[in-house]
């Protein structure tokens, strides 16, 4: 189909080259005008003349100059896939049965109570209607020295309200909050902010069994202070716990903290 249509517009060059020819002949004739007469000599001359394209050049030429290829482009969704989108991370969610079922099964109290020591244990023991300064800088030092902050009990006796408040205390800091109880009776707190630092080794008695934690098992301070000044009150005053009293001042001496003045201490 493509040969048919080069010949076709090679024969109508050949028309037009003879037709000038025979006009030209015309110009410079003074015989009368005439139509011009095409012969089959004509048509062999100018077939002679004019160089036909070979298999190859048509090939070559359909290479060259090829239409595009349709591309296959998937069609845009209509409506976006949400479920694509990245997720927020949620926040953990509050295993309120877990503790509940925790805090009914050890009437002892949980872990301010050691099962067996082998490293000294610093106790915190504070409340959550202290002010809200006081219970923060508290628990920023507690989980930069590994101690534990008690509670005495549930907040308008809600678990579920405990909970809440004490999640709003951390906040992202990784403190270990307990409630027990019968710990403030174990080592007769009567205040808080109150420390109490047991000995490395030392297993304190339950209240239950009928005695409490021996003197000697802990060394104990009260105050509105901070838990670095109340660690060094205790190096000062029972050097029998000093090892273990700068192990704690160590873990927070990693990172400076402001200290706060002493009010009183007991």
């Amino acid at each position: 189909m493509r040969r048919a249509a080069l010949h076709a517009i090679q024969t109508t060059l050949w028309l037009g080259l003879i037709c000038a020819g025979h006009a030209s002949a015309q110009t410079v004739s003074t015989a009368p005008a005439t139509s011009p007469i095409i012969t089959d000599a004509d048509m062999a001359r100018v077939r002679r003349t004019q160089i036909a394209p070979t298999d190859q050049d048509i090939e070559r030429a359909r290479r060259q100059y090829s239409a595009p290829l349709s591309l296959s482009v998937p069609a845009a969704p209509t409506t976006p896939d949400i479920g694509a989108l990245p997720q927020p991370l949620a926040s953990r969610p509050i295993d309120l049965g877990t503790i509940a079922h925790a805090y009914a099964s050890n009437p002892d109290g949980p872990a301010a109570l050691p099962r067996s020591t082998t490293s000294p244990s610093l106790l915190v023991f504070i409340s959550l209607t202290m002010p809200k300064a006081t219970l923060q800088r508290l628990v920023e030092q507690a989980a930069r020295a590994q101690a534990s902050l008690i509670l005495r009990g549930l907040v308008n006796g809600s678990l579920r309200d405990t909970v809440v408040q004490v999640q709003q205390l951390i906040g992202q800091h990784q403190a270990s909050v307990q409630i027990d109880p019968q710990a403030f009776d174990r080592f007769s707190i009567a205040r808080v902010p109150a420390f109490v630092l047991i000995r490395n080794g030392a297993r304190p008695t339950s209240c239950s069994s009928g005695t409490c934690a021996p003197p000697q098992a802990f060394v104990r301070t009260a105050g509105d202070v901070s838990l670095d000044y109340a660690l060094e009150h205790m190096v000062r005053v029972a050097p029998g716990l000093q090892h273990d009293a700068r192990a704690f001042l160590q873990r927070l001496q990693r990172i400076e903290a402001p200290q706060l003045p002493a009010r009183t201490m007991n």
